[in-house]
């Protein structure tokens, strides 16, 4: 009698331990289900913050009177004179507004300068706006020159960066025209060599 009562306690027990632990009808704890559930929320909200902050830096769309604007600019040059957007027009043109201070800026100019180099003859042009003190530009290039022309462009270039879509001023951020003056591509961030490639397709 007392086996009896003592199994029908031990089954009770174990529907109690049940009850307390409910599970779905595949056997599985419903708590299992809600962490997967709270994970995959996480993840998407993850995603959904990344979608944005990558939105939130790609170039803008530019009005044409911006892209006009651009050609009327003039940039005292490091080693003295006056660079002129204008005289440039007529022929593609890439411009990449860079700083000093910026390692990306530093570590993409040998390539912008050897795609310069290359495609010179093919009257492709390359111009450089430093976004940066003067002295420390002038500093920068006694030690590693360039073959394109640069223009010191100073804090004001953030706000003509602006206008050409890069309404987050990010650095190094570059643009080509093509040679009627036409706004082409942009790109907020480092340019590589396949970036280059695809651009000069768009202007050769």
């Amino acid at each position: 009698m007392k086996n009896e009562v003592n199994e029908n306690n031990a089954s009770r027990s174990g529907s109690l331990a049940d009850l307390a632990r409910p599970e779905d009808a595949a056997g599985k704890p419903l708590m299992d289900r809600r962490h997967w559930l709270m994970a995959g929320l996480g993840i998407t909200a993850g995603l959904a913050g990344a979608l944005v902050a990558w939105q939130k830096f790609q170039p803008q769309g530019v009005m044409d009177a911006a892209v006009q604007n651009f050609w009327t600019q003039s940039f005292e040059k490091p080693e003295g004179g006056t660079l002129s957007m204008l005289e440039l027009r007529g022929k593609p043109l890439l411009v990449n507004f860079w700083a000093t201070w910026c390692p990306p800026c530093i570590e993409e100019l040998p390539l912008i300068d050897a795609f310069y180099k290359l495609n010179q003859a093919k009257s492709l042009q390359v111009v450089g706006l430093a976004v940066d003190q003067p002295s420390m530009v002038r500093r920068f290039l006694s030690q590693k020159p360039l073959s394109f022309p640069v223009g010191l462009a100073g804090f004001n270039g953030t706000e003509l960066g602006k206008t050409l879509g890069n309404a987050e001023s990010v650095l190094p951020y570059s643009v080509i025209f093509d040679a009627k003056g036409k706004l082409l591509a942009q790109k907020a961030g480092k340019l590589d060599q396949e970036d280059l490639d695809a651009w000069l397709k768009k202007v050769l």
